[in-house]
């Protein structure tokens, strides 16, 4: 059996061609999966693709028409697939339920001290052998406050980053971790978290009843000095709502991994197309603002972690095996 994977990055071609070897043969597209791109799938039972991808009724009808039994996912968020219609349509659905939470929160902590103690303008500005230090005061993070909305394995790990720093830790959930609070973190209500962290990080994931988690009055709770973290999904932020507060001179530090609007952007060249998206094009000129493209879980361990389990997400659906990662079950 040959498989397609979609949406597959340079860097990670490799790994998936020699994971999927002695199994299948696997063929690769560095192009996502959309409404323009599924007839691509036609004769593929099964499809891998990346969180990127529209899965939405119209591409999954597309793709069962040509064929396709399942959807191998290589990512934990799976809000880019409509359950629903891929179980009417007897579909198997797949994701990577867990890989490296340090990939994600390491570099939630990398976007946090650089736009901190300013980076990027530092070295931009070396670049032009201009080493002045107007403007690039940070702060010690030192006995100041992270507030993590989010306390899983990937708040959990950061968390721990956190209390190495000496920092005070609060944390929102639906449920507590005893090893944070073990750490000394303190529960308390999201306002409250807002109002009182001087570092604010999201490590939860994309629902109904979290999308704009935090929006216009959520940002408004917050410090006017505090920094803002998302390596999450983008519609966790009200983004259009941060601009404004942005706009009004708020804010020490704003550190993005993910837009709320990214598909059709991220992970693509655009650099010689006019960009469209009036909010994204203003949201990076802020000069605390630095915007990455969903690349926090991307390192070597992480992606070999993703790929690994979505090899084993394919052999159990052949073998009518079903694991935790399964989220539509085979019919």
């Amino acid at each position: 059996m040959e498989i397609l994977a979609f949406g597959v990055q340079a860097d990670e071609k490799p790994l998936i061609e020699r994971a999927f070897q002695g199994h299948h043969e696997v063929r690769c597209l560095d192009v996502f999966l959309n409404e323009d791109t599924a007839p691509i799938a036609a004769g593929y039972e099964v499809v891998s693709t990346s969180v990127n991808a529209e899965l939405g009724a119209r591409v999954l009808e597309v793709l069962t028409a040509g064929g396709t039994r399942m959807i191998a996912q290589r990512s934990t968020g799976f809000n880019n697939i409509d359950l629903k219609v891929a179980e009417r349509l007897g579909m198997t659905v797949a994701r990577v339920s867990y890989y490296s939470p340090y990939s994600v929160a390491e570099f939630a902590w990398t976007l946090a001290m650089a736009v901190n103690r300013r980076i990027v303008r530092a070295s931009t500005r070396t670049r032009d052998f201009d080493f002045r230090l107007d403007g690039l005061m940070g702060r010690d993070l030192h006995g100041r406050t992270a507030g993590i909305l989010g306390t899983g394995k990937i708040g959990e790990a950061f968390a721990r980053i956190a209390h190495g720093f000496g920092m005070r830790l609060l944390g929102w959930d639906v449920a507590e971790n005893p090893a944070c609070m073990e750490l000394g973190m303190k529960y308390v209500p999201k306002e409250q978290l807002l109002a009182d962290s001087d570092l604010v990080t999201l490590h939860v994931p994309l629902m109904p009843e979290t999308r704009h988690l935090i929006d216009a009055d959520a940002l408004k709770v917050m410090k006017d000095d505090a920094i803002l973290v998302n390596s999450s999904r983008g519609g966790l932020v009200d983004t259009t709502a941060l601009v404004d507060e942005l706009r009004a001179g708020r804010f020490a530090g704003v550190g993005l991994d993910v837009y709320e609007a990214e598909a059709g952007l991220f992970f693509l060249d655009k650099s010689l197309e006019a960009i469209e998206d009036d909010t994204l094009a203003r949201l990076v000129t802020f000069p605390n603002v630095l915007v990455t493209s969903h690349q926090a879980y991307y390192t070597e361990d992480a992606v070999g972690q993703i790929v690994d389990a979505t090899v084993r997400n394919v052999l159990d659906y052949k073998a009518g095996r079903r694991s935790e990662n399964v989220l539509v079950p085979r019919s």
